[in-house]
């Protein structure tokens, strides 16, 4: 056995810690993002076109002209004809869901999360062209909803086809599907760094160069090409600056706590409205109309909970909408938005969530102490995005560059983190993650460091060792292994010579081949052929990269050997992995107090 290969890290003759870093990243990330520039330039394109064809379906609907001019139904006055409109427009939805793909349904983020997480990053050509014209033909027709969800989508559907394209691992191609989606949301709302950061929220589930810099650079290719597309400056601009006392921002964080409030009802209510049409004795294709009669109904008595409602965002900032209409919007808009989500029809959720937020705050702004009115409009808005998403950080840059104004950037995090901290608390999934729940995946969102990439190999491994030695005979082992129980005995052994080098591992499956098929006699295991690789580690690797190595094998124990000395000096096997998490499990339980006061 004096010839048999050894299976370790490819690299082991080199300096170990000099083959560690911060990251893992190589020179396929310039790779990635030159694509993530073409991705970026097609996610703005899109988010240009998603938002003209709006214009041109809401025209049509309800003036009868053809035209791309952005138009809001507020302050219109609305004939009873138009309470069709919206039920028109979801039967086509419907029908579209039904006989082009289900996937439509909703407002797109869970079905780009879902994609990721179990689809490979793989999302098909239909949805990527029924998605943004049923959210179009949803919000032209009334749909009480935002671009913003359907164009996260439909830029993840563009970045996920160009990635199909070429030879990409399923990482890479959810880097791209990513990068679409940021590239989309910054083409609609100008907000690179918030989208940003939401994609690493909500999205990427992870923190890698391999995927931060070609999102990031998505997003800001989106961001230079905005001014040609959409159009230039803060979509949203809030010049205010309040002078805040040293007790202000307990305020600020009672915003956060009844905006979280306000999420966690709304979600309880949304889902809890969708069970209601599950339990009907009708098909699913006929649920969005239904909720579209809803929506014509509520539309019918105040216009402004119609479509996607940036002009309400600009009233409720600017603080010129009246108590009263404030105070309609807010329960207008959200009755009809939850039952129209809750039907099945496609639309976004940030801008409704922006103009249900403000108009609570402009409501909380009677009672304030300080402060212009957009002030705490802009504060719930914030707050009530991280709470439903669970992006506080999103959230908190999200409204510093939808306004242009940085300087109310303390408050806004006080608000949006307290209202992170309610839905948390109240709630164990968010609007985002309990569709996907319902459909049996279940999303972890808390980032932390791979315990196995913290861990030496030496902290977990079994010393000593059972070894058989390699000048024991064939017949010897077969007796040793024959009395030896499954209690008291191991699988397999390593095989070691004079100096304690491995040569060899003896397994049961070996015995069993050679009491069937015969040995030659007068070898020993020292000598005899194996039929396998050699699969060895060191004692100073990381217990994440030796666990890879075993799992691609299909090997339950691995010798570990000194690197300089090349003699064995310890065992993993599989149960000795399960050491990393029990030593988490302990550090997550096990309280201490760790300093005594004198006398106590």
């Amino acid at each position: 056995m004096t010839n048999l290969p050894i299976s370790a890290d490819p690299e082991a003759s080199a300096p170990y810690m000099d083959r560690l870093g911060d990251f893992t990243a190589d020179y396929r990330l310039l790779a990635l993002t030159a694509m993530a520039m073409a991705t970026g330039a097609m996610g703005a394109s899109a988010a240009w076109a998603l938002l003209k064809l709006i214009a041109v379906l809401t025209n049509l609907a309800y003036f009868g002209r053809l035209s791309d001019t952005t138009v809001y139904l507020s302050g219109h006055h609305l004939q009873a004809w138009t309470i069709t409109v919206p039920v028109i427009g979801s039967i086509i939805i419907g029908l579209m869901a039904r006989y082009g793909s289900e996937k439509i349904r909703g407002h797109g983020i869970p079905e780009a999360i879902e994609a990721i997480l179990i689809g490979e990053s793989r999302i098909e050509p239909k949805v990527a062209l029924l998605k943004p014209l049923s959210s179009a033909l949803s919000i032209g027709t009334g749909g009480p909803f935002g671009a913003e969800g359907p164009i996260i989508m439909t830029g993840g559907a563009l970045g996920s086809l160009f990635a199909q394209f070429f030879h990409l691992t399923s990482a890479e191609r959810k880097t791209l599907l990513v990068a679409g989606a940021a590239a989309g949301m910054t083409g609609v709302f100008g907000t690179p760094i918030a989208a940003t950061l939401l994609a690493v929220e909500l999205l990427l589930f992870e923190w890698k160069p391999r995927s931060f810099i070609p999102v990031a650079v998505a997003a800001i290719v989106a961001q230079v090409l905005r001014p040609w597309l959409v159009g230039v400056g803060p979509l949203f601009p809030y010049l205010g600056n309040p002078l805040i006392p040293w007790w202000g921002l307990a305020l600020c964080a009672g915003v956060g706590i009844a905006a979280g409030l306000q999420s966690a009802l709304m979600t309880i209510c949304l889902y809890g409205v969708e069970d209601l049409f599950r339990k009907l004795p009708i098909h699913w294709m006929w649920w969005p109309a239904i909720g579209g009669l809803v929506v014509g109904i509520g539309g019918y008595f105040d216009p402004a909970v119609l479509g996607v409602g940036y002009d309400n965002i600009r009233h409720l900032l600017d603080g010129d909408l009246p108590l009263r209409a404030a105070t309609a919007l807010l329960v207008g808009k959200t009755g009809v938005w939850i039952a129209a989500l809750a039907s099945g029809t496609s639309g976004g959720i940030l801008a409704p969530l922006l103009i249900m937020g403000g108009a609570l705050g402009t409501l909380e702004a009677y009672f304030m102490p300080f402060g212009d009115i957009g002030f705490w409009a802009l504060l719930s808005m914030a707050a009530i995005l991280g709470g439903t998403m669970r992006a506080p950080l999103t959230s908190t840059l999200f409204a510093v560059e939808l306004t242009g104004n940085i300087h109310v950037l303390a408050p806004l995090l006080v608000a949006s983190v307290a209202a992170f901290a309610v839905t948390v608390l109240l709630m164990r999934r968010s609007i985002l993650t309990e569709r996907i729940a319902r459909r049996g995946q279940h999303i972890m969102r808390e980032y932390s460091v791979d315990p196995f990439l913290q861990l030496r190999v030496a902290d977990i491994m079994t010393n000593p060792v059972d070894t058989l030695e390699a000048s024991l005979t064939i017949p010897e082992a077969i007796a040793y292994f024959a009395n030896t129980d499954g209690s008291s005995g191991h699988k397999c052994y390593p095989v070691v010579d004079g100096e304690r080098r491995v040569v060899s591992v003896v397994s049961r499956s070996d015995i069993l081949r050679w009491t069937r098929e015969g040995w030659p006699q007068s070898s020993t295991l020292g000598r005899i052929e194996s039929q396998r690789e050699l699969f060895v580690a060191y004692s100073d690797d990381l217990v994440g990269e030796v666990a890879d190595r075993m799992a691609v094998a299909d090997i339950g124990r691995v010798p570990i050997l000194d690197r300089n000395s090349g003699m064995l000096v310890g065992l993993v096997a599989r149960r000795d992995l399960l050491r990393v998490r029990t030593r988490i499990i302990r550090e997550e339980q096990t309280r201490k107090r760790m300093l005594h006061l004198p006398g106590f």
